[in-house]
């Protein structure tokens, strides 16, 4: 029986659902603790979960890094852990969730640009006309939120960093032939993504009494956390390191519904409103969609 939605068009659906509710989950979780607290107690428990379930229940063969795959881990895991998303955190105490789903828009252009001079392979024209069509639908559908949102110049700043690095990461992961089992692979990067973040969260977090004495580890914060670590920590990001195996950019092309996903979860859950500019973007979105992959 023929399949009526392909694997990789259902991965790339469902991962983009999930990637676009971390902006919303964190954005509440900031509420309750220090941004970098929130990042730090992410990464031990979602990492050491990981970890724990593969080395302690599945229990494969061949299964633990080299010295070789320890460097590239560590590498990856600066990039895609501690520098993405403890920069992803600090920056939605500044700015809103709408913006936040909006800066993960920007990562096909730099995927693209760090694909062709990193791992020579330049975008065909399908993929680069998708890349444009999908930014401007994106910027079609965000522009009343930028118009209304708050932001901080040193918010947007943070944004970039972030988005620069987990671009490069994209690419550094891409260009390594990995003999990992892809969670194996996402549990040593957020662990040691963790522990590459310790020691500015306890410079700027714990050790500063004002801080940590205004962080509540209640309800919102668990429930934060319990969220960034299941649905986008592992399920996410397992979904990501299956479309990035197939091809780097087509998977970057994904990255444009994250917007629009996180446009429905601003409305259903802040109260944020979806205009006739979210429709006729969303059209545009997946129109890039289309072309980049056809």
């Amino acid at each position: 029986m023929k399949q009526l939605i392909p694997a990789g068009t259902l991965a790339g659906l469902l991962f983009a659902a999930l990637w676009a509710s971390a902006s919303v989950a964190t954005k509440f979780g900031v509420q309750s603790v220090h941004p970098l607290i929130l990042a730090n107690v992410r990464f031990f428990i979602a990492g050491g979960g990981m970890l724990l379930f593969v080395y302690g229940i599945q229990r494969p063969q061949n299964a633990w890094p080299t010295g070789t795959e320890w460097r590239q881990l560590a590498i990856f895991a600066l990039l895609n852990t501690t520098i993405y998303l403890g920069s992803f955190v600090l920056a939605l105490k500044q700015v809103s969730a709408g913006i936040g789903s909006l800066s993960t828009a920007t990562n096909p252009l730099f995927i693209a640009l760090l694909s062709a001079l990193w791992l020579r392979r330049m975008p065909r024209w399908n993929e680069l006309s998708g890349l444009l069509l999908g930014l401007l639908g994106v910027g079609v559908a965000t522009y009343p939120l930028l118009q209304n949102s708050y932001a901080t110049v040193e918010g947007l700043l943070i944004l970039l960093v972030g988005m620069v690095s987990i671009s490069a990461a994209t690419v550094y992961y891409a260009g390594i032939k990995w003999r990992l089992p892809n969670l194996v692979i996402n549990g040593w990067q957020v662990l040691l993504g963790g522990f590459q973040l310790l020691p500015f969260t306890l410079l700027f977090a714990v050790l500063e009494p004002t801080v940590f004495n205004n962080s509540h580890y209640d309800l919102r914060f668990w429930g934060s956390v319990l969220w960034l670590i299941l649905p986008v920590s592992v399920g996410a990001l397992q979904l990501w390191f299956y479309l990035v195996r197939q091809d780097a950019i087509r998977a970057s092309l994904w990255l444009f519904l994250c917007p629009i996903f996180g446009f429905a979860y601003s409305y259903l859950l802040m109260g944020e409103p979806i205009t006739l500019y979210t429709v006729a973007g969303t059209g545009l979105v997946i129109g890039g969609l289309w072309l980049g992959r056809k």
